[in-house]
This record gives structure tokens, sequence and C-alpha cells, in this order.
């Protein structure tokens, strides 16, 4: 092996892992990947943790080479879907996914050290996996970084700090801004890409470019495609194994790699003299409760990472397509302080230990741990002390979020849970699985095959080997979706793809309903385009197939783009299925709500709507008989059609009330400022159980008294504070302001043209007085 940084660091470590936890600190570029998981393999059987799955299968086949063993024999992994290991294996490179899982199996007994390598990424898994190795502490943990902050780490841990340097190469750094404050602008980038590469294309060296996603990797790529002398090579999660073997080793051509942050960590790329850094990545956040992934400005440290893919092996330079003066944040904030904990919550549940009870680097957000257990109660996932419950067992190892698990698990019918299986193998596959053609032909012929504009229906069908017109399937996605099925139907014992069972479209729409109401969304009134739960808005994704007429459907699926706050980012839904809003009150969504009595017949019937998101979804007319005729009643009484002057007097007594006791003359506390007529007699009316308005026809007024200011009070206080004052030409209404100790008289109607004097007012000793006539707002002294 070639000498590395890192090297420096070998006896320091050896004689302190036997007796304590280790932070290593050390530059990008200085081995420690590499180096760490042998040296401590010396004192035991390793697990590495990685936090990406590329990182764990190229490293565990980097070292495997290196010792000159097979792959799985000395060195092995584990990613979801492949494993390549066996009990002899001595290091084992595995995601945190992964590590989680045998952890809730076993508490990871079959290890001596745990390695938790890039713990700087903040994923969530990653530091719930450290709080629960913190809490057991039944193995020696060594935590590594490029950027960290040891001593609050190693406080945390309890740990002893190692720190080395990376290699010293110099890497010049250019901006691209128009100005020095311009941030990272995600417009035109294929272009800018492309002349970038023109103008490093003379350096000796291989090129990397450091995009958000696959959508701009790909249209970089087609962009790049008619340049001579260079090799444009993808490089993201879901690449096959042949583009990983092109990317991460050196070619007899120049190579341009576009890729994702998957390499501003772990992996080495050989021969990169030059870095192009968009500045952009995307990542998860919670939006109104709900995960999102959104396109965001990378960190300062982010940036930094980028830069020193270029200095690993030489010389480089790094070219940022944004200004020097760029306001990026200092770092990227942990995973657990922007997502839903759901996940997280999940996975600590399932390991025995509820997540309240660890202690993390951070204080968890209180609002997102309230959030996270209220959905896992309401699942029936985890019990009132955290602990996972028998069904949230059976949520946790399913390799899908726990939406989609306990929808798989809690549906009943065979061919329904085949559908739901396959339709959440497509939804938990990181990329997308198609396109939809431009031609207009073909997607007239698509709308013919798959009539019901759903996609679901249309990714169930893919899933299942069917074709259509209109669309261009990703093979290698597809592939990885159906592996993801097949592994899912093994675990339910369901028949295999090929065989899979019809199921109908409509009884998989109100299986999801009943079971998750959450997923109904409504289409807005005026803006057709979005649609609605009632805590949280979408609009329709550009490649999202609704059609218009639809008035109601399930999004599972959304994806945010990011603006300047909260209101600004828009939501966009981008897997949704169509349901009829006819059928939503069979399915229990949304509430009644009391409208408007209509006498039918001169009986008196009550209109109710059915609200769900603000909006009025169905409508339907009730006799007015027991609580429905509770606000006729009301109604009747203020309209003087009973008890004539009943609801003036009481209203009256009611405002003089709130007064009195806003004046603290009230003895006994009592909460009188929400109160009116409408509430108290609503209260008096239920209390009798009164069923229709000929039963009230029976009372009087001095049936229903109303208990406030004392009876022999309230005489003068009624004449301190009148609500109408009548000065021959003119008359007047009387607000009261007790808080701001003012009085307004407001016009009512007279023929007088000037203002009240102060001298024609009640006396109101200590309050300022204002007259009040349309717009205009007079102080009278």
């Amino acid at each position: 092996m070639s000498c590395l940084p890192i090297d420096s660091l070998k006896s320091q470590f050896l004689a302190q892992i036997s007796s304590h936890h280790l932070i290593v600190e050390a530059e990008t570029g200085s081995g420690k990947s590499t180096r760490l998981p042998l040296w401590a393999a010396e004192k035991g059987r390793v697990l590495v943790i990685e936090p990406r799955r590329i990182a764990c299968t190229s490293l565990a086949q980097f070292l495997a080479e290196e010792s000159q063993q097979p792959l799985g024999k000395q060195v092995g992994y584990a990613i979801k879907l492949e494993t390549r290991y066996d009990e002899e294996t001595q290091v084992v490179f595995v995601t945190p996914g992964v590590a989680l899982r045998w952890f809730s199996e076993d508490k990871l007994a079959n290890f001596d050290t745990i390695i938790v390598d890039e713990f700087h990424e903040r994923r969530w898994d990653t530091d719930l996996l450290v709080a629960l190795l913190n809490d057991w502490q039944q193995h020696r943990l060594v935590v590594t970084s490029a950027t960290i902050e040891g001593d609050k780490l190693a406080t945390y841990v309890g740990a002893k700090r190692l720190q080395a340097s990376g290699r010293n190469y110099d890497v010049a750094i250019g901006y691209r801004g128009g100005d020095s404050r311009q941030l990272p602008d995600a417009r035109n980038l294929d272009e800018k890409v492309k002349q970038e590469v023109l103008a490093l294309s003379d350096m000796e060296g291989d090129i990397l470019i450091f995009l958000p996603g696959r959508k701009e990797i790909a249209q970089c790529m087609s962009k790049l495609s008619n340049l001579e002398g260079i090799v444009a090579v993808p490089l993201h999660a879901s690449v096959t194994d042949e583009q990983r073997q092109l990317a991460l080793n050196t070619q007899p051509y120049k190579k341009v790699v576009l890729a994702t942050n998957v390499a501003e960590t772990s992996l080495t790329i050989p021969n990169i003299v030059a870095v192009i850094d968009s500045g952009l990545e995307r990542r998860t956040e919670q939006r109104n409760g709900r995960t999102a992934l959104s396109l965001k400005h990378i960190s300062k440290a982010s940036a930094k990472q980028r830069a020193g893919r270029a200095g690993r092996l030489m010389d480089g330079v790094c070219i940022r397509l944004y200004g020097e003066h760029a306001a990026l944040a200092a770092t990227t904030p942990p995973e657990l302080h922007r997502e839903t904990l759901t996940e997280a919550m999940l996975a600590s549940s399932s390991c025995g230990k509820a997540m309240t009870k660890l202690t993390f680097l951070e204080p968890l957000p209180e609002k997102s741990v309230i959030q996270a257990i209220e959905v896992l109660r309401k699942m029936e996932a985890i019990d009132e002390a955290g602990i996972a419950t028998e069904h949230g067992k059976r949520l946790y190892p399913l390799p899908i979020d726990a939406l989609y698990a306990d929808l798989v698990t809690r549906i009943d019918k065979k061919a329904l849970k085949e559908a739901m299986v396959d339709m959440t193998a497509v939804l938990a596959t990181p990329a997308s699985l198609y396109r939809y053609s431009n031609s207009e032909e073909q997607q007239e012929k698509l709308a013919q095959e798959e009539p019901f504009g759903c996609d679901a229906q249309l990714a169930i069908a893919l899933i299942r080997g069917e074709s259509f017109s209109g669309i261009n399937v990703d093979n290698d996605v597809l592939k990885e979706a159906q592996a993801l099925a097949k592994q899912m139907r093994e675990a339910f014992e369901l028949p295999e793809l090929c065989v899979a069972s019809r199921y109908s479209h409509c009884e998989l729409v109100d299986a999801i309903a009943v079971l998750h109401p959450e997923l109904v969304f409504v289409r807005r009134v005026k803006r057709r385009e979005a649609f609605a739960n009632g805590l949280l808005e979408v609009t329709l994704g550009r490649d999202s197939r609704l059609l218009d007429k639809v008035e109601a459907a399930l999004v599972l699926d959304t994806h945010s783009l990011p603006g300047r706050g909260v209101k600004q980012t828009l939501n966009l839904a981008t897997f949704t299925m169509p349901i009829a809003q006819a059928k939503l009150a069979g399915l229990g969504i949304g509430e009644w709500e009391q409208a408007e009595t209509q006498l039918i017949d001169d009986v008196p019937h009550v209109v109710m709507h059915l609200v769900y998101a603000g909006k009025v979804i169905a409508t339907k007319t009730e006799m007015a008989k027991g609580e429905l005729a509770i606000k006729p009643m009301i109604e009747a009484v203020k309209a003087n059609t009973i008890m004539p002057g009943f609801a003036k007097l009481r209203t009256e007594q009611i405002e003089h009330w709130k007064i009195y006791t806003a004046l603290g003359l009230n003895s006994e506390s009592s909460e009188s400022t929400q109160l009116t007529f409408d509430s108290w007699f609503h209260e008096q009316l239920a209390t009798l159980e009164l069923a229709d308005i000929e039963e009230l026809q029976l009372f009087n007024a001095e049936d229903f008294v109303f208990d406030g200011i004392p009876y022999w009070e309230y005489e003068d206080f009624a004449q301190t504070y009148p609500f109408e004052l009548m000065l021959g030409d003119l008359n007047l209404d009387v607000e009261y302001h007790v808080n701001k100790k003012l009085v307004c008289v407001v016009y009512r109607d007279g023929l007088r043209k000037t203002y009240p004097k102060r001298w024609e007012l009640p006396r109101w000793n200590g309050w300022r007085v204002q007259y009040k006539k349309a717009s205009k707002v007079v102080d009278i002294k």
C-alpha cells in the first residue's frame, strides 16, 4: 500500500482503540476511509457505516483488491437488495439503514468496533445510530469526518480525539457569478457547464462536475455529448456497475464525471484535476408536517469538500458557478432538524429504545417529536412508552417509508396488497421511472391505453411488464423497482410479479383513503391547478396526468421547489390517484357543517355541507330535529318570530356582563370575553334537549334567565353604559373598548350635521370619547 497522511496516526489509534472511543479528524484525501477499518480489524470484527451505497460497495471492493482476497471474504458489504459478506468477514461496510436494522435484531453483537464514517453529513440514521450506540455502550466507537466539531462530539460520546492532515495539493478557486454576492442558480445550468468544460479541456486530467440530481446530470450529458475528445460519465446513487467503474477508475480518454454530492466524500476519483461546482443540491426538509425534497444551495462546508476533490492526488482548480461572497450557510443542518421524525422514531422504537429517552448531539425539535408520536400512535406502531408494537415491528424492516409500509401491511385483500407493494416499489425508488414523450399523438394514444389519468395505475402496469405509448422508461430504474417489489412480495408471501393478481383500481383507491385520509386532496375552487387537504396545498406537477375533470385525488408523493420562505415554496404533487369526490362522504372524509334553514312544506329543514380543506364537497338537506333544530330556533328568536324582543334584551345583558367583568367588578373569575347570545342560548336549548321549534313555543323569556350582573346593580350599570343614545336630531350606537378606556359613539341616523357635545353624553369619568361618522373619527373633549 502507498503511504497516506492518516498513517501517522496508526500507533496512537491502535494504542487507544482498546480502551477508548475515538474521534478521528482528517482532511479529505487523508485515507481515513480505507486505513481505519483495517487497523480496527486487528482488534476484532469491524462494522463500517458509510452514508451511501456507492461508497460501501466501492470501498469494500477497493480493500478486497488491496488484500488480494475475494470480495466478501475478508472485506465485504451489505446494502439494500445486495450483500457480499459472511459470518467470517472481518470488515463489513454497510449503510446506516442496514446497521440500524441489525441493531434492532441483535444489538450488533457480532461486531467489536463500529466505525461511523463521514459523520459531518448528519444523516438522521447516522445520528440515531450513534445515539443508540452511545446509550448501549457495548462497542468501541470510532467517528470520523473531514469537517467536524471535534470538541463537541468528543464530549458527547466520551471519546479521545486524533487529528491528521490531508494532502497539501493546491486548489485554485474561481468564481463565475455575475456579481460577488450571486447565489447558485439552476437556470441554464447545462449551458454554463458546457462553457466551463470547453475552457478546461486543455488541462491534463479529468473533470468532476457537481450537480443537484439525475435530471441535471442527464441534461448536461446531453449538452456535452457532441464535444470531441470528451466522454461524459454519470455518478449518482443509482448508476450501473459499469458506469460506476468508468467513473471511479482512470480511463485512456479525457473523462467528465457528472455527479451528485455522493462524490463529496469517501470516494476517491483518480486523475481529477478540475471541479465545476453548481453550488446546488437536493435535500430533504420538513414542510407542514411532511418531508419533501427541495433544490437548495449547498453550505460552505460542502463547498470546501467539493473543492477538495480536485486536490486529492494533484494540484487542481475549482470553478464555482456563483459569487465569491454568496450568502451560503456555514454548515448543512442535521436531517433530524429538517425532516419529519416519523422514520427515525420508528427505527428507535424498533431498536428497543424510545427516541425521547435518547441523548442526541443537539436536542430534537419538540414540535417534530410531537408530530412523529401522533403519526406513529395513529398507525398503532408505537405504544405509550414509545416502544414499537408488533405492528410497528412489522413495518420497520420493510425497506420503504413508514407510511407506505403501513398501507402495505394493513391492506388485507391479497390482490390490493400486491398492487400496493408494486406501487410502493416505484415510490421507494429515488429516480423517475419514466418520462413523457413530447408527441401529442403519442400522448393521445397513452390516454386511450390508460384512461384513468392515474400515476399509480401506470406505475403498477410498468413494473408488471406492460408497455405504453408516449413514455420513455428508464430500464435501470425499472430493474431496481422490480427488485424491490420482488423482495417485498417474498416478505409478504405474495405471488411473483410474473403472475401478479388483477386488482380493482377503485377498491385500491378506497382502501388507501380509508387507512390514511390525510392523503386525500381536493381541487381548489378558484385555482384549479391547486389541491389541498387542510394541512398542505400542492400544485400538480408538470408530468401529472390527472384529468381536468377530477375534483379529488390521493397525493402519495410530493416535490418542493424552494422560494424565499415557507409561503413561497411550491409543493408539487408528483404521484397522484384520482378519486371520485362524491365518494368522500361514504369514506368518512370531511366534516358536516350546518348551513342555512329552509322551509319545505312549512316544515323547517337544515341544509348540511360536507366541508373538507375549506371546500364544500357534498350537500344534503335534513329535517330540523334534535341538535339540528337548535340553529333554526336561534334564528327564529333573533328574527322575533318567537319571543319578540328576547334576543335584543339578552344580548344587551351579555354585553353589559362582559364590560362589568373587564372592569374588574366581577369578584369571581369568569371566561366572558368570548360569550355571545348565540353561544349562550345554544347551551340553554341543548340543556333542555328541545327537539323542534314547536316545543320552544311553549316557553317564554322568563324561562331563560341570564345569570350576569346582580339584578340590584344592573339598572344603574345599564344607564351608566348604554348601547344606544338618542339626542333628538342625532341617534348613536355606543361601543366600549375597556382595555383602552375608550368609548366610541357611532353615527346611526339623524339630521344633525355637527358633532355631539360632551355635555350631551353620559359622564363616563376617566374614559376617552370619540365620535365616528363614516371614515371620520373625532375626539370629543
